[in-house]
């Protein structure tokens, strides 16, 4: 059973990028063990955010309403996935298109509108 040109082509050069892969985890592995920025300093895998030290446990409570702004902003993110694509093939799409998105943002705005009157964006 004789293996074709192709697949031989292909094989060679799945082990060429690996042997390549391989060769830059080493060197960099090298030149980090000779300039010494491998050797463990004290603080060195400390959580670190923005500068500023880590004050208390990270197992505190939040409010319900910090939970509720993200999952809406989430939830109001995720038009721009559905509104891209318009944007991208508005024209041939013609106006039946126009119409739906159209729709489809009316129906979000309503949901904002709900959203405002019930005072879930308030803070207070």
């Amino acid at each position: 059973m004789s293996t074709s040109p192709e697949i031989l082509a292909a094989l060679v050069f799945t082990g060429l990028v690996v042997a390549m892969g391989l060769t830059i985890l080493g060197l960099v592995r090298l030149v980090t063990w000779g300039l010494g920025t491998a050797r463990q300093k004290r603080g060195k895998y400390e959580a670190y955010e923005c500068g500023v030290p880590k004050e208390g446990s990270a197992r505190d409570r939040f409010e319900v309403h910090f939970y509720l702004v993200a999952l809406l902003f989430v939830l109001f993110d995720i038009e721009t996935v559905f509104l891209l694509p318009y944007a991208v093939s508005f024209k041939t799409l013609g106006m039946a298109g126009f119409y739906e998105v159209l729709a489809f943002v009316a129906i979000l705005g309503l949901g904002l509108v709900y959203l405002v009157k019930r005072g879930a964006l308030e803070w207070e």
